[in-house]
């Protein structure tokens, strides 16, 4: 898995087997994010790498990421959904979302062009950290697995790129994770699948059954 920022934005995260090759989905967004690193440095965040992608960090909390995905780079707040967002500008990953707030871009210059308003959005972010609010979580009406929320927990880009998906693959992946008896037989699923979430690929696509 990817330690440094300078690797993730030459190979990509190294958490799937296109890391490194020209399919390796940061590649399209290589500009871009790195236009997309220079706003939270520029906000005194303190730039880290977790889950193989750049995190930006507050006295130790997570403020952000910024990750590529199959049709979009984005920037990523983990308590987004306290943001003001006057601008009208986040979005959530899935239906589903409770907390995790994007901004979305597909080219330098949208990042360069938002980049003033992004950094008040990163300021208020901050704030929020300073004030220690939390996100009130509601119970989802989709069961996820105990063993996929757990990754979810752990790894934030895999809970980000599965939200991504539609609701069908959602779905698909849900009722493959849920049905063996065994826990450790959840998480080898889980595990065996996460490659292709993170290229969003769903459990039933052409490309999925090919690579199992």
């Amino acid at each position: 898995m990817t330690t440094t920022v300078e690797t993730y934005l030459l190979e990509g995260c190294g958490r799937c087997p296109l890391g490194g090759t020209p399919d390796c989905k940061v590649h399209p967004w290589k500009e871009a994010l790195i236009e997309l690193r220079k706003i939270p440095l520029a906000c005194g965040l303190q730039e880290e790498v977790k889950w193989g992608v750049p995190c930006y960090t507050f006295q130790g909390k997570n403020v952000l990421l910024i990750t590529a995905l199959k049709h979009y780079c984005a920037m990523s707040f983990f308590k987004g959904v306290l943001l003001a967002d006057p601008e009208q500008i986040l979005v959530a990953p899935g239906k589903h979302s409770q907390s995790d707030r994007l901004v979305k871009f597909t080219s330098a210059s949208e990042v360069m062009n938002l980049a003033p308003i992004l950094k008040t959005y990163v300021f208020e972010a901050i704030e929020i950290e300073q004030a220690g609010l939390k996100v009130s979580f509601n119970r989802t009406p989709e069961p996820i697995p105990e063993e996929l929320q757990q990754k979810f927990e752990e790894d934030p880009t895999l809970r980000t790129a599965f939200e991504s998906l539609t609701p069908g693959r959602q779905r698909g992946y849900l009722l493959h994770f849920s049905q063996p008896k065994q826990a450790k037989t959840r998480f080898a699923r889980i595990e065996k699948c996460t490659p292709n979430i993170l290229n969003g690929i769903g459990l039933n696509d052409k490309y999925s059954r090919r690579k199992k």
